[in-house]
């Protein structure tokens, strides 16, 4: 009777995972059939094989994956006359299979990025470990540089995927009172097309590695080892990922609000993902030219960025022309994230909403006119310098406003200090010190004297982990009762707040005193002077990778075994909370009722306590 039970859900699990088995099995095909078509290619035209082979190898194993996964039967088969399944079930199965439910993908994506941000956290710590004495210690300085590298790039995905990739995707619908998104199969399409970037990065030290940094500026990005090619792939891979993305969230907030749900109710997390999803769109498309073009330059030999005809500012120009307008791509949601919870949590309505939104929408287009900035020790035209210095310091307007909005909301609120407001709290803290720090590095001055030192990457640092990373841990603990229908365990929650933001504070700050002393980034050696300090900063570095363990036990142990969640137990007043927790298929058993997200200040719902989590404050104040 045992052996037969073990047989059966080893029957299950394999059922449940073949979609995923089939794709790689059609990925190796594909591989096969690409590398042939590379090797025909070079064998009449006499050029090295190797990095056709893998480029032409990788696009028609990633076709050969999107297949087998589910799109053929999904989508593709309407194209050649058949008739499109897709299926819908419930259980484990669901999520490794190609599905068009927005919440199945939005945890598709949430999986996948905490995953991928916990290897990156990996990363950095071998990396700690390299610096925490000068000279060489652990690693060479071009295995550092690709451990560097591989950081880089991994917590950049994360950054910009986590929230509207894996939060918006589940939450933004149905905060809208839609059944899905716009496009739903596209929407599939844009997570599967993930997992082959996550691939093609993790192989990258077995192909040599990469050690041209995140950014590839050539000319090392054209002549270093083949691992860069893949690193170039990846990155091209998930801009597409990125663009489909964005198309998707515009047409969805633009064309499927349901109705009374006027552009004047949304909540303020769908305008800060309509936002960033308008530059998502349209920025994206800027970097794929510039990968393309390297890539072409590596494989066919294409002087791009080769002088007379190009030069690698170019290169620069183009990639930051995207990069600096992606920072708000990963912010911009994470506004709307802790605006949505300071509001929520203190019983008050959004201070200044329809300033907040003008500040987005300002920052979309401001966005745009700021890149130069990362180019001021480049050797560009000084004459330019002066512009992109002020327009850069006036982007802090916009962002000012932000901020406003957060203290006007909380002021004299009756703030519940649960896990969620407490990292949103912090990240107001954090994302503060990243912009006032970021006013050196607009000012031109400064900015010389400070380019590529430490001191940008703590500025970054905040900006990025400290700002969005604790954005995304305050949903992560918001939604979680949502998406998994179970509640969390709150004292490890706080638990793991109060270490994560002593720890990450004490490491951050650190890397500012080596950065005014000069310590150069990327480079994996430093003035033996500097060594007390890079000691302190990787024993720091470790206790606050130790702070997540509270973190992983608490999100497992609670999605498996947790108490079962009110269907509101924060007595927020948007949509998502409106409905059952998780919600059913289609979202809404019956249409929803659309109010102000914020109507605190009149007679509300009375908000419904989790267990053992104490009772929330009244709304009606």
């Amino acid at each position: 009777m045992g052996e037969g039970a073990r047989q059966g859900r080893g029957t299950v699990a394999m059922a449940a995972i073949f979609p995923v088995l089939r794709g790689l099995l059609f990925a190796g095909v594909g591989l096969g059939i690409g590398a042939g078509l590379a090797v025909l290619f070079t064998n009449l035209t006499g050029r090295p094989a190797k990095e056709p082979v893998i480029a032409l190898g990788y696009v028609f194993a990633l076709i050969g994956w999107l297949l087998g996964v589910g799109m053929w039967d999904s989508w593709a088969k309407e194209w050649f006359g058949g008739k499109a399944h897709i299926q819908h079930g419930g259980g484990v199965g669901r999520y490794f299979r190609f599905t068009t439910d927005h919440k199945v993908i939005g945890i598709q994506y949430l999986v996948t990025m905490v995953v991928l941000f916990l290897l990156a956290g990996i990363g950095a710590l071998v990396m700690r470990v390299e610096l925490a004495d000068a000279g060489q210690n652990l690693l060479s300085p071009g295995d550092y540089n690709t451990a560097m590298s591989l950081h880089g790039i991994i917590m950049i995905a994360v950054a910009v995927a986590t929230i509207i990739g894996g939060f918006a995707n589940f939450t933004l619908p149905i905060m809208i009172g839609a059944n899905d998104v716009a496009f739903p199969r596209i929407n599939a399409l844009s997570y599967w097309i993930v997992p082959p970037v996550a691939v093609l990065l993790v192989l990258t030290p077995v192909f040599g590695g990469f050690d041209n940094g995140w950014t590839g500026y050539p000319p090392l990005s054209v002549v270093n080892a083949p691992g860069a090619l893949l690193f170039l792939l990846a990155f091209l891979t998930f801009g597409l990922s990125s663009i489909l993305g964005g198309i998707n969230f515009v047409a969805t907030v633009i064309t499927l609000r349901a109705p009374g749900m006027t552009w004047s109710r949304l909540p303020i997390f769908v305008w800060a993902v309509f936002a960033a999803a308008l530059i998502s769109f349209i920025a994206t498309q800027w970097v794929a030219y510039a990968l393309l073009m390297v890539i072409l330059q590596r494989i066919f030999g294409m002087p791009f960025f080769n002088p007379p005809g190009g030069n690698a500012v170019m290169y620069e120009h183009i990639f930051w022309f995207y990069s600096h307008p992606a920072v708000y791509i990963m912010i911009l949601p994470a506004f709307g994230i802790f605006l949505e919870i300071l509001s929520h949590f203190s019983r008050k309505p959004l201070f200044a909403y329809k300033w907040v939104v003008r500040a987005f929408l300002l920052i979309v287009v401001m966005s745009f006119v700021v890149w130069a900035h990362h180019l001021f020790t480049s050797g560009m035209n000084s004459r330019i310098h002066l512009p992109f210095m002020v327009l850069t310091e006036l982007i802090s307007i916009p962002t000012g406003v932000v901020f406003l909005s957060a203290l006007g909301t909380i002021w004299r609120g009756r703030m519940w200090l649960t896990t969620p407001m407490l990292f949103a709290l912090a990240m107001v803290f954090n994302f503060l010190i990243g912009g006032l720090t970021g006013l050196f590095l607009a000012d031109v001055p400064t900015d010389i004297q400070l380019q590529d030192t430490y001191f940008v990457v703590a500025h970054f640092h905040y900006t990025i982990m400290g700002g969005e990373i604790f954005a995304i841990m305050a949903a992560i603990y918001y939604w979680f009762p949502k998406i998994t229908g179970r509640m969390y365990n709150e004292t490890l929650g706080r638990v793991h707040f109060v270490g994560m933001t002593l720890f990450y504070n004490v490491t951050s700050i650190a890397m500012f005193v080596v950065g005014t002393a000069g310590m150069n980034r990327r480079v994996a050696d430093y003035p033996a002077d500097l060594s007390g300090t890079n000691l302190f900063i990787t024993v720091a570095s470790f206790l606050l990778a130790a702070s997540f363990l509270p973190f992983v036990y608490n999100m497992v142990a609670s999605w498996t075994r947790g108490p079962k969640a009110a269907a509101n137990p924060w007595g927020a007043r948007t949509l998502e909370w409106q409905t059952s927790s998780p919600p059913p298929l289609e979202n809404f058993e019956h249409p929803p009722v659309i109010d102000d997200p914020y109507g605190y200040g009149s007679p509300a719902r009375q908000p419904v306590a989790g267990p053992a989590y104490g009772a929330a404050p009244g709304s009606g104040d």
